[in-house]
């Protein structure tokens, strides 16, 4: 059974230099309105993009996937966008923009749980 729960997710990519368009995936990003779920998970594999953008600024990376976490609990201080409703927390940070991180096009699909749809897509993805 697929589930019941309709879902949208997009995955977080680190992308050095947006002119290129190259990237690595660092996370995803789920929603889901009807259990009133936003949560992302990303991990930095320090090496892999080390290897990929050796000039890569792993801390400055770091502390704007930190930030994004931060919008996407509602717990920022520093944000305004962090007061925003769930529903537009998720536009707003899967939001197309030209940037070092940036977002996949949004994805829908139907699950029963979606923090474990979420594990199963960073280890599809990430």
């Amino acid at each position: 059974m697929q589930g019941s729960n309709l879902f949208e997710y997009a995955v977080i990519r680190y992308v050095p230099r947006p002119d290129r368009e190259e990237f690595v995936n660092v996370g995803v990003i789920l929603y889901c309105a009807s259990m009133k779920f936003l949560h992302m998970k990303y991990t930095i594999r320090e090496e892999r993009i080390c290897a990929f953008h050796p000039d890569a600024d792993i801390g400055e990376l770091n502390k704007i996937l930190e930030g994004m976490q931060e919008v996407c609990c509602g717990s920022s201080v520093n944000s305004p966008v962090a007061k925003y409703d769930i529903a537009s927390r998720f536009r707003w940070l899967t939001a197309t923009r030209s940037t070092i991180i940036q977002t996949s096009k949004v994805h829908p699909g139907f699950c029963e749980d979606p923090m474990e749809k979420l594990e199963s897509l960073m280890k599809g993805n990430v």
